[in-house]
């Protein structure tokens, strides 16, 4: 365990020397903070709460953006390290690519936890600053839509580290990268709802339904976050939800099994791969 946090620790040290995280955090932040005050800016005339409307506005933010980062982050961990030959030179201590897998999964999932926290926290406390009255409740959904999201975030940090052990260079793993967030955040989404409107009204049945949606990471985080609580009403998916019947363990399950799936096989075929 001393050595998976010993690698950790080096991401995170690269991490804080990168311009580009900083840029990316600082940009979740702008992002958040014009979502929170553009989006809540019609509920004093609807009687909306003000922090539903937020967590509809960051949770749509969420769905593009944080797999984006994660997918970046992560899609040259091993591959990268392999073309510089780094990758050799960390082998030659007493580490095995197991620690090395874990550990600098680790450390980016520190360094996209660290920017979720800010720039959410941020939208939160200026969401306070303006004196808005907010339910215990509406707190709660706001701390595990956070949550969520660096969940949904380690889901495609995992997903980049399997595209990173089976390329052969970094170009390959970023053209893929950037093919699994087309893929899962644009077009599953309008495939399926071509696939419903080809059914011309007919009814879904729940099961296969529910596959379909499972089958997807950012469905399953849009039906964690929306489908239920106060957002549910200002979003399509409360609809959806009602007719699915997934429970929130079984949609925080599904997104854990997402992120431990992929990381697992990473680590196996690494642990196999000639450098």
């Amino acid at each position: 365990m001393r050595n998976v946090l010993t690698i950790a620790g080096k991401e995170i040290q690269e991490g804080t020397r990168n311009r580009w995280v900083l840029a990316t955090t600082l940009l979740m932040a702008a992002l958040a903070l014009t979502l929170t005050f553009l989006g809540s800016a019609p509920t004093g005339t609807v009687g909306v709460n003000r922090l539903d409307v937020v967590i509809v506005s960051l949770s749509s933010l969420t769905i593009f953006l944080v797999p984006l980062i994660a997918l970046l982050l992560s899609h040259d961990a091993i591959v990268g390290e392999m073309e510089r030959g780094t990758m050799l030179l960390l082998l030659s201590y007493p580490i095995g690519r197991r620690e090395i897998v874990l550990g600098k999964f680790l450390g980016h999932l520190a360094i996209l936890a660290f920017a979720t926290l800010f720039g959410y926290g941020v939208a939160a406390i200026a969401l306070m600053a303006t004196g808005s009255q907010i339910g215990p409740e509406s707190w709660r959904a706001f701390a595990s839509m956070i949550a969520s999201s660096i969940l949904l975030g380690a889901v495609f940090a995992a997903i980049g580290y399997l595209t990173s052990s089976l390329a052969s260079e970094r170009t390959t793993a970023g053209g893929i990268a950037i093919g699994i967030w087309l893929f899962f955040v644009l077009i599953y989404d309008m495939a399926l709802l071509g696939g419903l409107v080809a059914a011309q009204g007919q009814t879904i049945p729940t099961a296969v339904l529910n596959a379909l949606l499972l089958a997807n990471p950012t469905d399953v985080y849009r039906l964690l976050n929306l489908g239920s609580g106060g957002a549910s009403a200002l979003s399509a998916m409360g609809g959806v939800a009602d007719h699915t019947g997934l429970s929130s363990s079984v949609l925080l399950a599904a997104l854990g099994l997402w992120a431990l799936a992929p990381l697992g096989f990473a680590t196996v075929i690494f642990s196999r791969r000639e450098l």
